[in-house]
């Protein structure tokens, strides 16, 4: 992205994303100033989003507050449903799919049946509608929601790429950045995420200085780290031989991390990429076989794809099975570096747990 061809493209950019960019910051002054209404809840709500244009990680760190919170709490997910094909709140249930609520809420559906998980594109009128149908919720996290201002969250936590620091970013369509820098303002808790696992101390240190946090900010650092690979269909544990060829099949913002992971394990793999939240029709499932058959080497052919890819593949199941194709899958989750976790987890604890308190003593009526 620093070629000359894109360093000219940029300044010709420069004028629309500096519109853009004035809307947004006059968009979040008139929140600010009380002139547009952000409605707040009684029960504790933790917002997980990004400054930046998909890519950050956002969902393992999700599910990573899922865990934490889950066996503590009565938990729910709210997430906008994004790319999903229908319309309004709904409330994930038995024979939901990721046509349904999107690929994202699908994931937690799946992987967490013990919490409650809904969408909605009106994020305050879908809350209201959780807590009638789950009225015993006691914690609400809400997915990519840190420029859905309608809702005033209690704690609001952003992710950003050590990759793609969005103190290194612009606004689209110049950058990625979906709001201005100045935006990580409204954050508690700034999260450095897809950091290398061996990251320094040093290297910390710079980057804290480069993004300045304010004094009632807390700066955490993570990494992926990345789980068993699993049959897609009859969820059995594969063991990818080191000869293996392997086919990256996945329809993510960005691929990289896990092709890296795999080139360090296996000698040939390729990457076969689709959109952010693409759905697969039976030709895509064509295209895939002609990939596999026509991959160099000799050991066997593999077919990895994420988590997230899975949920929208799993609308075509029968036709996957049909076909023979060995679609495995890879989990990814997140660790805290430098032994954060615990410092992570008291400062979730102990908002929930205050906001909790705080809600049950408010007086009727108030």
């Amino acid at each position: 992205m620093n070629s000359p061809v894109w360093q000219y493209l940029s300044y010709l950019l420069y004028p629309f994303a500096l519109l853009y960019g004035l809307v947004l910051w006059i968009r979040n002054r008139l929140y600010d100033a009380g002139m547009l209404s952000s409605v707040e809840f009684s029960i504790p709500t933790i917002a997980v989003g990004n400054l930046s244009v998909g890519g950050t990680g956002k969902t393992p760190h999700v599910e990573y507050l899922i865990r934490l919170l889950k066996d503590r709490y009565r938990t729910a997910t709210l997430s906008r449903g994004y790319n999903r094909r229908t319309k309004g709140y709904q409330l994930a249930g038995a024979g939901t799919t990721a046509a349904d609520i999107g690929d994202e809420p699908m994931q937690f559906h799946r992987k967490f049946p013990d919490i409650n998980v809904c969408v909605g594109e009106e994020r305050m009128l879908a809350v209201p509608q959780l807590l009638g149908d789950r009225p015993d919720t006691q914690v609400i996290l809400l997915d990519d929601a840190f420029q859905h201002r309608s809702i005033k969250p209690g704690l609001n936590l952003m992710v950003t790429d050590y990759s793609r620091l969005f103190t290194r970013d612009h606004v689209v369509p110049m950058g990625r950045l979906r709001e201005g820098r100045k935006g990580y303002h409204r954050a508690d808790g700034i999260i450095v995420s897809k950091c290398p696992a061996e990251l320094t101390a040093s290297e910390k240190d710079n980057i804290r200085r480069e993004i300045n946090p304010l004094p009632h900010q807390q700066l955490f650092f993570t990494t992926l780290q990345y789980g068993v690979p699993a049959d897609m269909l009859t969820g059995e544990t594969v063991n990818i031989p080191q000869n293996a060829r392997v086919l990256v099949v996945c329809g993510i913002a960005r691929p990289e991390p896990l092709v890296q992971h795999l080139r360090q394990k296996h000698g040939h793999v390729s990457l076969l990429s689709f959109p952010d939240h693409y759905y697969y029709t039976r030709s895509d499932l064509d295209k895939i076989r002609r990939e596999m058959e026509q991959m160099d080497g000799q050991g066997p052919v593999y077919i990895v794809t994420t988590e997230k890819d899975a949920v929208r593949l799993h609308l075509l199941r029968d036709i996957i099975a049909n076909m023979q194709l060995p679609f495995t899958v890879i989990p990814v989750e997140i660790a805290f570096l430098f032994g954060e976790a615990a410092e992570f987890n008291r400062f979730i604890i102990n908002y929930t747990d205050n906001a909790l308190l705080a809600a049950y003593e408010e007086p009727p009526g108030a």
